[in-house]
């Protein structure tokens, strides 16, 4: 069994990324859970505009993982060894890191279930400001996850080659991916996310003056 609240301020500070997933089939009241509260996510107008897609099929998610590999040994891969440790980790952690996204990469096709999210744009193109109606629902969707215990982290490389995915994917014209939730039960615990101290990234009233509640 996984670790399972309903603290929602827990959860937030226990969600890590989940990169390695077991193939054990995840029920679909679960899923269900997962997917109601997407649905629930603030959009733009409550035009409600957000498609999700589960996938199953081992097939179709071959197809896209092939992109997903390519992208990885592309961009990623280096991006990794040449970026700067980010804040709250340590070299270590870093490397454990690397190593977790590069077996992913392989076994992406393997999560049990994929939630597949997406926006209808009709004639529309997308714009910077598309993913205000998709992204609240892939949060909500992560944090419901993690509260019923199951393992997941928000993907987004394969888009690199979005026409190639979307196609493998079965996509009709005018709707775009914009994230691929791999869900599964996860073969390690959850724990702290680490990340930088606060005033670091957050100002008060004017750029660069440090916000803190001390």
């Amino acid at each position: 069994m996984t670790d399972s609240s309903n603290d929602v301020f827990e959860i937030m500070h226990n969600m890590r990324a989940m990169r390695r997933l077991k193939s054990d089939p995840v029920p679909d009241d679960l899923i269900y859970k997962i997917l109601d509260a997407g649905l629930h996510a603030p959009n733009s107008g409550n035009t409600q505009k957000y498609r999700f897609m589960v996938v199953k099929d081992v097939e179709i998610k071959k197809k896209v993982q092939v992109f997903y590999q390519k992208a990885f040994d592309e961009h990623v891969s280096a991006s990794y060894k040449s970026r700067a440790i980010p804040p709250g980790s340590d070299e270590a952690r870093y490397h454990r890191q690397h190593e977790a996204v590069a077996y992913l990469t392989e076994h992406y096709h393997e999560a049990p279930v994929w939630i597949v999210a997406c926006l209808e744009h009709g004639d529309q193109a997308p714009t910077h400001l598309s993913g205000a109606s998709v992204y609240p629902a892939v949060q909500n969707m992560m944090l419901a996850a993690r509260a019923l215990g199951l393992g997941t982290n928000l993907t987004t490389r394969a888009m690199r080659y979005q026409k190639e995915c979307e196609e493998a994917l079965g996509l009709p014209p005018g709707v775009h991916c914009y994230a691929i939730l791999p869900i599964g039960y996860p073969t390690g615990k959850f724990g702290p996310t680490r990340r930088g101290e606060m005033n670091e990234f957050v100002y008060l009233d004017k750029w660069g003056v440090p916000f803190s509640d001390k």
